[in-house]
């Protein structure tokens, strides 16, 4: 049964990719891992798009609704997840949407601060409902394998 399992735990990605060989198993790790990005942020958008919120967006109201002070758009930038977004432009269309607003920063005029509003704090409250659903996209691993494939992707990051 367990060869059954590692079988078909080997093939998933080659079926799904319909590729199949790869040259090697960290060739097929590098494709799995952008495969399965590319599949998580499919299935975490399914959320968002019904509040017409970007996967960017989400990310930037969540940095400003744990933080205690205002942040700058290089603060943002720092904490965000996709470091190659345009941060700026994303914070123009929350404000647009009176999900953030910004204001000038007490320590250096140069700069802008940027805070989450009370409409954005209520939408994070709206999509907080939505936890278990973002958690159910790892249904099928049990919580010490998500363990395991957090500390596994953890060790890949810091190798470099």
């Amino acid at each position: 049964m367990e060869n059954q399992l590692d079988n078909y735990l080997s093939m998933s990605i080659e079926n799904d990719i319909n590729q199949h060989s790869f040259t090697s198993e960290y060739q097929k790790t590098i494709v799995n891992l952008i495969y399965t990005y590319n599949w998580t942020i499919e299935q975490l958008k399914k959320i968002l798009d019904n509040e017409d919120l970007t996967m960017q967006q989400f990310n930037i109201l969540r940095i400003l609704r744990g933080s205690a002070a205002p942040l700058s758009t290089l603060k943002i930038r720092e904490r965000m997840l996709d470091k190659m977004s345009d941060t700026s432009r994303i914070v123009d269309r929350l404000i647009i949407k009176g999900l953030a607003k910004k204001g000038t920063c007490k320590q250096d005029k140069r700069l802008v601060d940027v805070t989450i509003t009370e409409k954005g704090k209520a939408l994070l409250a709206h999509l907080d409902k939505f936890e278990p659903e973002m958690n159910n996209i790892v249904h099928s691993l049990s919580e010490s394998e998500a363990k395991a494939l957090n500390t596994l992707l953890d060790k890949m990051r810091q190798a470099n």
